[in-house]
């Protein structure tokens, strides 16, 4: 079984920062492009920020200059380190991941998507 558990949502105060992670787990082969989303309430997921195999990265005009995505192969895990926190920032963040993964003697692809965790900027 395949999953992903984030980590590092929580309470911060306007201007603050935060460093979200996500682990994969599971019989992977190959860990592909890796995201993170949010959904704030009453409102559509959205993509935050990706990031290839091969380290490029792509963000939304709204945490540009602010959020860095990053990734750690040997440990299959993607971060998100948010800097000047915002309260329209507040939201349920979700990472997601396309890997490969060894089912039985057969390989597959699979788009796997984490729980979630709650990120709230408020002072």
């Amino acid at each position: 079984q395949v999953q992903l558990v984030e980590s590092g949502g929580g309470l911060v105060q306007p201007g603050g920062s935060l460093r979200l992670s996500c682990a994969a787990s599971g019989s992977i082969v190959r860990m592909n492009a890796m995201g993170w989303h949010r959904q704030a309430p009453g409102k559509q997921r959205e993509l935050v920020a990706s990031i290839t195999s091969g380290g490029t990265t792509n963000y939304a005009d709204s945490v540009k200059g602010r959020f860095t995505i990053s990734r750690d192969n040997a440990k299959n895990t993607v971060y998100l380190q948010m800097n000047v926190l915002k309260p329209e920032d507040t939201a349920v963040y979700y990472c997601n991941a396309n890997l490969i993964y060894v089912n039985g003697i057969a390989y597959r692809n699979l788009e796997v998507w984490g729980q979630g965790t709650l990120v709230t900027v408020s002072s």
